[in-house]
Formats: structure tokens, sequence, C-alpha cells
């Protein structure tokens, strides 16, 4: 546990939480500041910080916890869509430094908007792909 971590403290048991999911190196519960009816937040037990210092199986293990309980929502919410979002570092407006993923259940015409306009100028899309192109391991 991490000291002064709220993840961490919910985990623990030490704070309570309004849980939905708990298997043994995940929990879920539902975010008392929701956006939607049903906003969830997946953490894992242990302490990382972001997606940069998750380790691949707890990374692997919180996507498929997401999986089950967002497909669990389209039973009982009556959800047609969910959105998952991470903020990995301040820059991206993570305000809870411990990694979580929300889960967000989406109706049609809802009326919630998560994907803004930003108005964004392309670059040149070919330079930046091959400043950005990642090698395959296995075929070096």
């Amino acid at each position: 546990m991490t000291k002064g971590c709220i993840f961490c403290k919910i985990a623990k048991g030490k704070m309570p939480c309004y849980k939905v999911y708990e298997d043994k190196k995940i929990i879920a519960f539902l975010d008392v500041n929701p956006m939607v009816k049903g906003h969830t937040l997946v953490i894992p037990k242990k302490h990382y910080e972001n997606l940069f210092d998750c380790k691949d199986k707890i990374l692997e293990k919180m996507i498929k916890a997401t999986q089950k309980i967002a497909t669990h929502y389209k039973e009982k919410l009556g959800c047609t869509g969910v959105n998952i979002m991470n903020a990995s570092g301040k820059s991206a407006e993570q305000s809870v430094f411990h990694i979580h993923f929300h889960i967000i259940p989406r109706i049609d015409d809802d009326g919630y908007k998560v994907w803004p306009n930003t108005g964004y100028v392309k670059e040149d899309l070919e330079k930046l792909a091959k400043v950005l192109k990642i090698e395959d391991d296995e075929k070096k």
C-alpha cells in the first residue's frame, strides 16, 4: 500500500466503497462522483501509479475484469455501449495516482459527449507514422 493512496485504502478494506466485483488481484467499485448511472472504477489491489509502470499480467487482468463487468452491465443496466477510459500521468489529467479504468455505461441519446471536436491540425501522417512505428520484437 502506498501511503495516502485512497485506492490502496479501498483495496485493503480500510475505506468503504460500493463494490461490484472482486477477485484475487482486482477490485471494482462505483465511482462516488459518477458521470452516468453505473460509472465504475476498476483497479488492481497492488499499487501501480499508471499505465507506464503497471505489469502486463495486471493490465490483462484489469481489462478482462472490465470486459466482464461491462458485459454484465448490458443486462443489468440496459446499456448499449460503454466507454472505457484511463488517464495516465498528470498531463493526461490523472487525478488519483493509482492506475484505474473507468467504465462509463452508455445508452443511445444519453447526451453525454466523450470525444470533443478539438480542431487539431493534421500533420503529415506518413512522416509521423515512420517516427512512431514500433518494430515487432518477434521479427528481429
